[in-house]
């Protein structure tokens, strides 16, 4: 199948890339095709964010949002940022908080059910998306620029061969393809080391966010209203937070945010999410209500100085591919959103140009002539400061954002990548977690249930290992495996066979919810994650 642009990824960068195509397409009376594909079983099946949502980018996209019934229907009334011990919560005056943490003129939202309106969009406008395709190969051309991309077969039994219900995937030609897979994209991730698109870059720093949505009392909500924590449960020196949101209808979006360059393979992130809700400030916003769904997601949060080179020959990264997240404002999608729109504009004018399979560059430029550009660059010392400890990292972060107005005449940068960064099972204290009480605190395979995960079980891992005898030999033996415990749904096991006693590392990939976190953190990267098959993984409602 032949297009003009063909689009990886229905998430806000490729929905704004899609729509903002055929917007020019039409307005200069030059007709382009446009395909979307999405892994996820529908458009929003893989989508998990807080979120509150900048509106700035949609305003600029479709600036009649409201009357389209853009679901953006909870702006935030209320801000509150609270630091916590392990017995008390203190907030921060108003006055006193970065202009990053102030969200007036902002929408709590489902992110989700945002990309669901912005396909509507888009499909409106005469996009093909096609979900439940995954994306499982590049296309190259004889001179080594991208064709496009082919998707993955379907029906391949788990011995590597077909199965009576084979179906083989797709090859789909582009002029130019846009790569809008979310963080820790397994293609961009392939195209950054062929086109050594990192070269002069900072490593990527990540985070790993876990997020419950409930269905909370009525006295106990209060549509609109946002808070973030900063401290307990997480040690000092680990980089993390919680955010809760009150969006409509009684719901409230918890999540707990920890940075992936944590040292202590002991650390469980998904245990101290559930611990977290047990703080005093915390456990009476969830008393008397229920849970309803739960997820996780890998975000990348290094900024202006992890971006790689942006364009390659034939395509381009876009969103959280390439890593647009504005870590000091907890926000992604309009910069996700925005970094669609101008590689869009990009290719728009290439293809009207007659051009095809060359470098877009008119994209980058656009990107580092706009407002864009200019927030992540306020914004590039909050991770690096952040890094360096609670208490001196909030010290200084203050003094970026309030003395100097995120234009401070320096730049600090990532020294490490997170697989890096772990200390060994003899240096580290293991840390003792309490046992779920199935009211507010869950065990993660009742968490896997809610996400309503799925993956045929007769096919392929999507979780390969380099080597196989790695995580035993080296994982077990010098981190006691952390796998274990950075995986937030139970994915990898050490069992025991019942004869020999010896050690083996189980994969349960019907668990993955595909957050990417393992192909990050660990230590010998020698987990590779590459995509199932299409529809597989989790199915959130309203995430």
């Amino acid at each position: 199948m032949q297009y003009d642009v063909v689009i990886v990824g229905a998430g806000p960068a490729g929905l704004a890339a899609a729509i903002r195509l055929k917007q020019l397409a039409a307005q200069h009376q030059h007709e382009i095709s446009v395909c979307v594909l999405e892994k996820g079983s529908e458009v929003g099946a893989h989508i998990l964010s807080g979120a509150v949502m900048d509106p700035r980018a949609l305003n600029e996209l479709i600036p009649d949002w409201q009357r389209l019934n853009a679901p953006l229907n909870a702006p935030v009334t209320e801000d509150r940022f609270l630091f916590l011990t392990e017995g008390a919560s203190y907030q921060v005056p108003g006055f006193m908080l970065p202009v990053c943490f102030q969200n007036h003129g902002m929408h709590v939202v489902s992110l989700g059910n945002v990309c669901r309106w912005l396909a509507q969009q888009a499909e409106g406008l005469g996009v093909e998306i096609f979900a439940g395709f995954a994306a499982a190969e590049l296309l190259y051309g004889e001179d080594g620029s991208v064709r496009g991309v082919a998707t993955g077969d379907m029906g391949i039994g788990r011995d590597g061969k077909p199965t009576a219900n084979h179906q083989p995937g797709m090859a789909l030609e582009a002029r130019y393809t846009l790569f809008a897979e979310g963080c820790r994209g397994h293609l961009g991730k392939r195209l950054q080391d062929r086109f050594q698109l990192r070269a002069g870059a900072d490593p990527q720093v990540y985070g790993i966010g876990l997020k419950e949505l409930w269905e909370i009392a009525p006295e106990r909500h209060q549509q609109g209203l946002v808070v973030h924590t900063a401290g307990w449960p997480l040690a000092t020196d680990t980089y993390g937070g919680s955010f809760l949101y009150h969006l409509e209808n009684r719901q409230l979006a918890i999540g707990f945010v920890v940075g992936l360059a944590y040292t202590n393979p002991y650390l469980s992130p998904y245990e101290e999410f559930q611990r977290f809700k047990t703080h005093p400030a915390i456990r009476p916003f969830l008393e008397g209500g229920k849970r309803i769904a739960y997820g996780a997601r890998a975000i990348a949060a290094g900024g202006l100085q992890s971006l790689p080179r942006l364009v390659f020959p034939g395509g381009c990264l876009v969103g959280d591919d390439a890593g647009f997240l504005n870590a000091s404002r907890i926000k992604g999608s309009h910069a996700a959103m925005k970094s669609g729109m101008l590689a869009a504009e990009a290719a728009f004018a290439a293809l009207r140009a007659g051009r095809s399979h060359d470098e877009l560059g008119a994209y980058p430029e656009a990107f580092r002539a706009g407002w864009l550009h200019d927030e992540l660059h306020r914004a590039r010392n909050f991770k690096p400061w952040m890094s360096k400890g609670l208490l001196l990292g909030t010290l200084m972060v203050g003094v970026d954002q309030v003395l100097f107005g995120g234009r401070a005449p320096w730049t600090l940068h990532h020294g490490h990548a997170d697989h890096e960064t772990l200390k060994t099972k003899a240096e580290a204290e293991p840390i003792a977690y309490p046992r779920p009480d199935g009211v507010i605190t869950f065990d993660r395979l009742s968490s896997v249930f809610v996400s309503n995960t799925n993956h045929a079980e007769d096919q392929p891992c999507h979780l390969t290992l380099k080597d196989a005898a790695v995580p035993i030999k080296v994982n077990l033996e010098r981190y006691d495996a952390p796998e274990q415990r950075y995986c937030p749904a139970g994915v990898y096991e050490i069992v025991r066979d019942a004869e020999s006693r010896n050690p083996r590392l189980q994969i349960n990939a019907q668990n993955c919810v595909h957050c990417k976190t393992c192909d990050i953190k660990d230590p010998t990267q020698n987990i590779v994650w590459v995509a199932p098959e299409g529809g597989g993984g989790p199915n959130y409602p309203n995430m």
